[in-house]
């Protein structure tokens, strides 16, 4: 993704007002174009494959299918877009796993309102983000392997 193209995003996000919130940051930012909001994992991954979005924005607590096996399905079926986990899921298990399957960026929702705007352009320009709050490495090499503990971290 250049800098100077307009990054097309889907965001994936179950809680409408923070969805709204979520969208007018986008908004903000004159390089972005929201092209889709869903609000179910399953959902998520039919508009990942119809859309080809440059970057998703994804919560974890999503009905149908949480957002690890969304972001483990994208993977296979639109391996060109870039994930950024928004969510309230902080257990370092399930950050883990989110670096292990490429994540590009881990915001943790209650440091949204002064992370998010960082976070969009340091995903954005190739490299990799998670919000200070998490007090874990995130920059793990991207595997791609599922680790079996996070079903039960997301549990």
């Amino acid at each position: 993704m250049a800098d100077d193209s307009i990054v097309r995003v889907l965001v994936v996000e179950d809680h409408l007002p923070f969805r709204q919130f979520v969208s007018a940051t986008l908004d903000k930012k004159r390089n972005l174009q929201i092209i889709g909001e869903v609000s179910d994992g399953l959902e998520a991954i039919q508009k990942a494959v119809q859309l080809k979005p440059d970057l998703i924005l994804l919560d974890i607590g999503l009905p149908t299918v949480n957002g690890i096996e969304v972001a483990r399905q994208i993977r296979r079926v639109a391996p060109q877009s870039k994930i950024m986990f928004l969510t309230t899921e902080s257990d370092v298990v399930v950050v883990e796993e989110a670096a292990r399957l490429g994540a590009s960026g881990y915001v943790v929702k209650a440091m949204a309102g002064a992370d998010l705007s960082t976070a969009l352009e340091v995903v954005i320009s190739g490299r990799r983000f998670a919000s200070s709050s998490l007090g874990v490495h995130f920059h793990l090499e991207a595997s791609h392997a599922p680790d079996p503990h996070v079903t039960a971290a997301l549990s």
